[in-house]
């Protein structure tokens, strides 16, 4: 067991719909281990300007059911620099805090390491974005409310699609990951999905709209996640109008809708659950490793393989969102 005495929590990077959930849960958990529960506001930046206040129990009252985070976050360029950590670490100090529980994603997750090589202060992480990219777990924290705010927005979508007989073309967040568009296409029973991870031909798509055509489908949805290689949402559509002038194209960017709103139950349990466990691994002398959910069971990930391993696309679910497209 450790000699942990007061822990502060922070929330990095963009925000997710359950992080609320988990600073709850961290705070409750170390008022129960009678512990003192710091917050750091807007991130690492809040660490550098000292934005570090006492939390209890009434701090963290009625906030599970709220989106974005209430400790706030931010990016900080200056953390990426040693004179930035060297003032984040002195005011840690200042506060006599002996751990900390990060919550974000692989930014969060890779200033995390760095600071603790250098300082050797305890740090555990929370995967908190809704891209659902980070090795080492299954979900992370907003990713289920995101595909149904996307889910519930395609299926908004599909109304008028089918009313007009129209082509949309619904762009969804991944940058780099595939997670959302793949999940939001196979909830919504889209017709084509086009991931980071694959090369979807937009040549592909216009044959199959052409044969749709032939069948007399009454409507398309294809959804596209940013970060697919074929180009964003508004060009794919362009492409596919200069080949099929005839067909009612339209395009809808969903954008920070994804990024917003009330938790899922899922994600508040998820978050409540990893909330909870980043505590006792702090007390049980765990550090520089980041927690995930694997089979419904609490699992470590080290912060290098968390940071650096790449989590794959399942295919068979691609191949299942294929042939259910047909």
């Amino acid at each position: 067991m450790s000699n942990i005495k007061r822990i502060a929590v922070f929330t990095s990077g963009g925000d997710a719909p359950g992080m609320n959930a988990a600073v709850r849960a961290v705070v409750r958990t170390a008022e129960y281990h009678d512990l003192h529960i710091y917050g750091i506001e807007r991130g690492y930046n809040g660490m550098i300007n000292g934005n570090i206040k006492r939390l209890n129990k009434s701090d963290v009252a009625n906030i599970m059911q709220k989106g974005g985070t209430v400790l706030r976050t931010a990016r900080s360029e200056e953390f990426r620099t040693k004179e930035g950590r060297k003032i984040a670490y002195e005011n840690l100090q200042a506060f006599d805090i002996d751990a900390l529980v990060a919550i974000g994603g692989n930014g969060t997750y890779t200033g995390a390491k760095i600071f603790n090589e250098e300082y050797g202060i305890p740090i555990i992480g929370i995967p908190g974005t809704i891209d659902n990219d980070i090795y080492g777990t299954e979900y992370t924290i907003g990713f289920d409310t995101a595909i149904n705010t996307a889910v519930e927005a395609v299926d908004r979508i599909r109304d008028t699609a089918d009313s007009h007989n129209r082509l949309f073309f619904i762009e969804v967040m991944g940058r780099h990951s595939g997670y959302i568009a793949l999940y939001t296409g196979i909830g919504s029973g889209a017709t084509t999905i086009f991931l980071p991870e694959e090369d979807n031909a937009v040549d592909d798509l216009v044959s199959m709209l052409q044969q749709s055509k032939r069948r007399q489908k009454l409507f398309n949805l294809v959804i596209v996640a940013e970060g697919n290689k074929n180009g964003n949402a508004m060009e794919i559509a362009e492409h596919v109008k200069k080949e099929l002038p005839d067909f009612d194209t339209k395009v809808t960017i969903i954008g920070h809708l994804q990024r917003g709103g009330s938790p899922s139950c899922q994600d508040r349990v998820l978050a409540t659950r990893l909330g909870h466990s980043a505590v006792e691994a702090l007390l049980a002398g765990k550090s520089n490793l980041a927690l995930g959910l694997t089979n419904s069971k609490v699992n470590f990930t080290s912060f290098d393989d968390a940071i650096n391993k790449v989590k794959v696309l399942n295919k068979e679910l691609i191949n299942m969102a294929e042939i259910l497209a047909q």
